[in-house]
Parts: structure tokens; sequence; C-alpha cells
């Protein structure tokens, strides 16, 4: 289960594990980390999440510096990159671990029809050729988009992008390619060839 909350000058992201909560929440430039991680500053901003009388147990924090990068090849001879060796996004969408996903599915689909199959190893080039655009234009489009959302504090810009959630909801075509996207089904055929 993931929640997001985006208020007028805040973001939060929630994810349920099967034995806690996984709590995102931004910082800004120039914060001290040692005041980030301070236990009231971290109790203040879990209860600015979801306020209750008692202090919360929190097993562990970490400051996440995101950045968005793609390595410049997928293979180099026998070795192939895949998930976040491959490339690195913001977290937001979950698009980092389904990419991961997709690009293991594809690479070991080609790797069973060489070893197993008789196909001429040069199919393995289709690998990075298939993956890598989805990373750059596919992936890094939607988190910096997902990302750019939740962060506004426009009234404008807020309203708008609500607009948009509950016209998507009602349409049952849009309500269909927005979940294809934020799936990543709609990139499977991005980079594949036809012949």
């Amino acid at each position: 289960l993931v929640n997001y909350f985006a208020e007028a000058e805040d973001w939060f992201f929630l994810l349920r594990a099967p034995d806690f909560w996984r709590v995102m929440v931004p910082t800004k430039d120039g914060d001290d980390e040692a005041g980030i991680f301070a236990p009231d500053s971290v109790q203040a901003r879990l209860h600015q999440v979801l306020p209750r009388d008692e202090p919360y147990e929190v097993a562990h924090t970490t400051l996440y510096r995101v950045h968005q990068r793609v390595a410049p090849t997928y293979r180099q001879g026998r070795g192939f990159l895949a998930g976040d060796a491959a490339h690195i996004n913001n977290p937001l969408g979950g698009m980092g671990m389904n990419g991961g996903i997709h690009d293991a599915f594809n690479l070991g689909e080609k790797l069973v029809q060489v070893i197993a199959g008789g196909a001429a190893p040069v199919l393995l080039d289709d690998y990075e050729a298939e993956r890598r655009p989805v990373a750059l234009d596919y992936v890094n489009r939607i988190t910096i988009a997902n990302k750019r959302n939740l962060e506004t504090n426009d009234p404008a810009e807020q309203a708008a992008f609500r607009a948009m959630l509950r016209e998507t909801q009602a349409d049952p075509a849009k309500r269909r390619r927005y979940l294809l996207q934020a799936s990543m089904l709609a990139s499977l055929g991005i980079g594949v060839s036809v012949a």
C-alpha cells in the first residue's frame, strides 16, 4: 500500500510493508543534517503526517539525495547492468523497481534464447537498445513529473493536477492509459523493433 500526501507547503510518501511503515519526507536545500535526524525533529515530521498522542517508534533514518542517472552502456563483454546498476531515479512512483524487473525479464529472456535456444549471441545487443531508451525517455520523464506534482506549492498547479486526476478517474479510457503508464506496462514496446 502506497500513499502520497501533497499539501500546500509539503508532501509525504508512505509505504506500508508487512511489519512497518516506510515514510519519506522531503528536506530543503540548506537543512542541517544533524537537525534533520534529531529525534524531536523526526517525531515532529511524523506527527505532521499523522498526528497521535504517543511518539512513533523509529527503526531507521537516512538521508537520500534524489538524483537521476543512466549508465552510458548496459553491456561490457559478458557483463550486463540491470535495475539500479543501470539506472537510478527518484523513488516516487516505483519506476526504478519496476524498471529493474522489466530489465531482468528482458535480459533473462534473451539469455535463455542464446544459452539454451541456439539464438545468435548478437541477440544480447538488443537488451540495451530496448531497455536504455525506457530509462532515458520514459522513466526519467515520469519520475520528474511525479516529483514536480508533489513539490509544487502553486495553488493553480495543484488544482490543475487534481482536476486532471479527477478527469482521468472519470473516463475509463484515460484511466486505463494512466494505469498502464504508472505501472510501466505502456513502456514495454519502447525500443523494441519488430522484424
